[in-house]
């Protein structure tokens, strides 16, 4: 059976509500940040090289990395679910918003994160992380229309995979000034696959 290699508070909680959505059946092995570092543990490192996660096993193979597993899963299991016809324009735009989360709006959420704890000493690059945040969350909020999702009217794989992001900035207060994209994360926080999905993996927080 498929298996989800879950931590706590991590991207590995997209994964489950995607297999949620699909309806497809999986095992999850769940694994504890420390305390102290909250840091994965090594345990992790015994399934994949990075020891992170999410990690799924699917029978022999071992894949890693939140954007192509669900480019991978939805292509393998979604049956036509959650993702626009392979070669078309849409699937293209599809393809460039999973890559998007990770490859774009990841990084200066991560900066201003790890520099608010350095205090002054962080205060040459908040003029950059606060311009790249802005840009990013500027470019989404004006796609997204109220009531409608990334990828348009539909809700699909894209939306899942940009959750973490949207989830991630609300908690540091960055998306007071994007109204499009509060409505699209309480929309999605909504739906039942998610709260399924929440209930399997665990405590879930961002603080």
């Amino acid at each position: 059976m498929l298996k989800v290699h879950h931590l706590n508070n991590s991207r590995s909680q997209r994964i489950l509500w995607l297999l949620e959505e699909m309806g497809t059946p999986y095992e999850i092995v769940k694994y504890q940040r420390d305390a102290v570092t909250n840091l994965a543990p090594p345990e992790l490192k015994k399934i994949h090289p990075l020891g992170k996660s999410p990690v799924i096993t699917d029978g022999a193979q071992v894949m890693a990395e939140s954007g192509a597993l669900v480019e991978i899963l939805t292509a393998r299991y979604g049956k036509g679910k959650l993702s626009p016809a392979s070669g078309t324009p849409a699937h293209d735009r599809y393809i460039e918003w999973l890559h998007f989360a990770e490859g774009s709006a990841m990084l200066p959420l991560m900066l201003a994160l790890y520099t608010s704890r350095l205090g002054e000493a962080a205060a040459p690059l908040q003029p950059r992380i606060t311009s790249e945040l802005d840009n990013h969350f500027s470019y989404m909020n004006g796609l997204v229309e109220k009531g409608g999702y990334i990828m348009g009217k539909e809700f699909s794989a894209a939306d899942i995979e940009n959750s973490f992001v949207l989830e991630a900035a609300k908690v540091r207060g960055f998306l007071a000034n994007y109204p499009n994209l509060l409505d699209l994360l309480a929309r999605l926080q909504a739906r039942p696959a998610y709260k399924v999905a929440l209930e399997k993996g665990g405590p879930y927080a961002f603080a």
